[in-house]
């Protein structure tokens, strides 16, 4: 299993983890992959893949929540670290998000569009991260005048922005703790995805799954995903866990996904 989108690196992890690397090892978890938040976060992302090389991979991007007036200046960093392209597989995470401010939403688009565009110069997916912005987003596609790939992380769109999303782009979609939740629509919706379009992520520490729901998540949660996942498709966790990895190495366009 591949865990597509988490956030070790943050502070909630300084006092375990070697721990909570050591734990998802011990789950079956074979890569981590790390978008990076902002320009503070930089740093421990870096210092965090080095120090589990080859075990994490960093991915380099702003995220939208941290777009505000003076992005541009945020931006630049972020453009200068990607001179190493050779460290990333991916941009991320970028996106819109809606559910907090709208205050710098216009930002937020040119953001997002001036890091596609590093990605298609540099071909690299793009780590996609959307939250009550779906038709933006969709409208963004539109515009966009070159091919783009990527993830859709987190994904809680309907079937038919899915497949919108889908006509758009090569997009897949990461599927999270979420999934766990009872009353989560995305669970009626996994079905018409494909197993072959989705990817596993934790997105720790945030969106813990049944049944650590309240704690802290943390890439060893995976398999409760992965299980969850199975049940709803009538399928195995092995052959969830096979696909999902398979699928993740070929948007990465690597091989070394499982270290």
């Amino acid at each position: 299993m591949i865990d597509t989108h988490t956030h070790i690196y943050l502070p909630e992890f300084d006092d375990d983890r070697d721990q909570v690397v050591q734990r998802a090892r011990e789950a079956g978890v074979t890569h981590l992959i790390l978008p990076n938040v902002d320009v503070q976060t930089i740093e421990p992302l870096q210092r965090c893949c080095q120090q589990y090389f080859p075990y994490c991979t960093p991915a380099m991007g702003l995220h939208p929540t941290s777009v505000t007036g003076d992005y541009k200046q945020e931006l630049r960093k972020i453009e200068k670290e990607l001179q190493n392209t050779h460290l990333y597989c991916a941009i991320g995470e970028i996106g819109l998000d809606c559910y907090w401010d709208k205050t710098f939403l216009n930002e937020q688009i040119e953001a997002c569009k001036i890091q596609m565009r590093w990605a298609y110069e540099l071909n690299l997916p793009v780590i996609v991260h959307i939250r009550e912005a779906f038709d933006e987003i969709i409208t963004l596609l539109q515009e966009t005048e070159f091919p783009v790939r990527g993830i859709f992380h987190s994904y809680s769109g309907t079937a038919e922005q899915a497949q919108a999303i889908s006509q758009l782009g090569d997009f897949i979609f990461g599927i999270n703790g979420i999934v766990t939740f009872k009353k989560s629509t995305i669970r009626s919706i996994l079905p018409t995805l494909g197993t072959d379009r989705i990817v596993l992520e934790t997105d720790a520490p945030y969106l813990t799954p049944v049944p650590h729901r309240g704690k802290r998540n943390e890439p060893a949660f995976l398999p409760h995903i992965c299980h969850t996942i199975a049940q709803i498709t009538e399928t195995t966790p092995e052959e969830i866990a096979t696909i999902t990895s398979r699928t993740a190495r070929k948007i990465f366009h690597t091989a070394s996904l499982d270290s």
